[in-house]
């Protein structure tokens, strides 16, 4: 329990380093942290969690096998899940991929993915962007699903190997082309039989999950699952 003077210490803190909503920019009061009561009743979760069949999962019905595609919440243009987004992954924020892990992990403990997932894999970042960026956006954000589902997370089996520029201006063509040969698998001798959910931040034209899934699913008698913490609708 916290005395007088540790209370008058934090009062004063918050005083000279406000923190404020990742959602809205907002200032964040009494006992809010990362994300404010009010962005948090407004994420527009998708309820993919709860669909036998997923609209992500349609994406690629036809063209890779996966398991199951889900997604936490819708991506719109200048609201809360891209203000999360992108402070997540361009303000070093990334305590953001911890809470909304912690919050998805608990939709997810009836879902058919916390009984058969074997193992997470994030989508990994190239090591030249890895080290101007200083973190994998997606990496706090598996870890918490992981730590809460009890499913461990390899960030060492999937690899980019290609240097690419922004690919937000091109369409699903053209990103597929770029992606071809971009990824790798390596250290998974001993993975052969095993499902694996695969981790990203953004679902926009899934280019870049279908060149990850194809890798894990050369594996022996691999499975794949996709989950992103936003999906865009455009």
């Amino acid at each position: 329990m916290l005395n007088f003077f540790d209370k008058i210490h934090i009062n004063l803190l918050n005083v000279l380093f406000p923190d404020f909503c990742n959602g809205c920019a907002k200032l964040l009061i009494n006992n809010e942290s990362t994300i404010c009561t009010k962005c948090l009743h407004l994420l527009p979760l998708t309820q993919h969690n709860l669909l036998k069949e997923s609209e992500l999962t349609r994406v690629f019905k036809g063209i890779i096998p996966i398991e199951f595609g889900v997604a936490m919440m819708y991506f719109n243009k200048k609201g809360v899940a891209q203000n999360l987004i992108h402070n997540l992954k361009y303000r070093n924020q990334q305590k953001i991929g911890t809470l909304l892990g912690n919050i998805y992990a608990q939709e997810l403990k009836n879902h058919k993915i916390s009984e058969t997932v074997d193992y997470i894999i994030p989508v990994p970042l190239h090591k030249k962007r890895f080290h101007e960026r200083g973190y994998n956006q997606v990496t706090t954000f598996c870890n918490a699903i992981g730590e809460n589902l009890n499913i461990s997370v390899l960030d060492n089996v999937l690899i980019k190997r290609e240097y690419l520029k922004s690919q937000t201006s091109k369409n699903k063509e053209n990103r597929l082309e770029n992606n071809k040969n971009a990824f790798a698998i390596e250290n998974y001798e001993n993975l052969n039989n095993k499902h694996f959910l695969l981790i990203d931040d953004v679902f926009t034209t899934g280019a870049t999950l279908e060149s990850c899934a194809r890798e894990l699913l050369k594996i022996e008698n691999a499975k794949v699952s996709i989950l992103t913490i936003a999906f865009s609708q455009s």
